[in-house]
């Protein structure tokens, strides 16, 4: 069976990909950080359509639990799939920060660095003994990184840097065959940065050509399908999945 790895998958974009990959067949095990009766939902909802999923507790910005986090995974590959490696790592979870470059502080700073650019660095390295060759790796940046929005500078820039290690992953793993690519979701509806109401989700759709802002599932719905055999030839490249956002 192919297994999914998903982070942040207690919620949101995390939370639909998870679910979008159990409908495709997939084992999954999704990472939660402060809420686990969330993620309990989410793997109820899988194992009462047939599949099979696990909740992991992982703190991404925590880089000196990974070792732990890895053998904890390794012994749920066992236990649950009688497996010892896994085949695919969404690299999800994150929070939002809207503060101006003026008011940014070091600490507001360096936990958008080590949560969005240092944690999945490591993260990724940590795993990669458990992973299959041909196995695949997304991670998800935003369109924050293409469209200058003032008051996320921080968290813009710390996503373009995740959309370079994606190539560089990408470089590095080719001989085992493992690919990476970058997902960049638009105006999307979800509790990051404490949600949308309903002025600014009129002005985000104002801007998006198809009219409105984008759901978990049009994400998620994407990520499952990159996982999939039929795009194995797509590799190294970031998707913006937006809508048409500011084009």
């Amino acid at each position: 069976m192919t297994i999914a790895i998903v982070t942040g998958g207690s919620r949101g974009i995390g939370a639909a990909t998870a679910l979008a990959c159990a409908r495709r067949g997939m084992g999954v095990i999704l990472t939660y950080n402060s809420n686990p009766d969330s993620a309990a939902g989410v793997v109820d909802r899988m194992t009462t359509a047939g599949a099979t999923a696990v909740a992991l507790e992982l703190d991404v910005a925590n880089t000196a639990s990974f070792p732990a986090f890895a053998t904890t995974v390794g012994a749920a590959l066992d236990e649950r799939w009688g497996q010892t490696n896994f085949d695919y790592l969404v690299n999800n979870a994150g929070y939002g920060l809207y503060n101006p470059i003026a008011t940014v502080t070091e600490a507001q700073f360096d936990g958008l660095f080590n949560v969005h650019l240092k944690g999945p660095f490591f993260l990724t390295q940590a795993l990669l003994p458990l992973m299959a060759d041909g196995g695949h790796i997304v991670n998800l940046t935003s369109a924050t990184t293409r469209v200058a929005t003032a008051g996320v500078a921080p968290y813009a820039s710390f996503k373009g840097g995740l959309e370079v290690l994606t190539r560089y992953m990408a470089k590095e793993f080719g001989d085992r065959r493992i690919r990476a690519n970058s997902i960049s979701p638009g105006a999307i509806r979800t509790e990051l940065g404490g949600g949308l109401n309903d002025e600014f989700e009129t002005l985000l759709a104002g801007q998006t050509a198809l009219g409105r802002v984008g759901e978990p599932d049009d994400v998620a719905d994407t990520i499952a399908s990159l996982l999939a055999d039929d795009n194995r030839w797509i590799n190294a490249q970031n998707i913006e999945v937006a809508g048409g956002f500011t084009i």
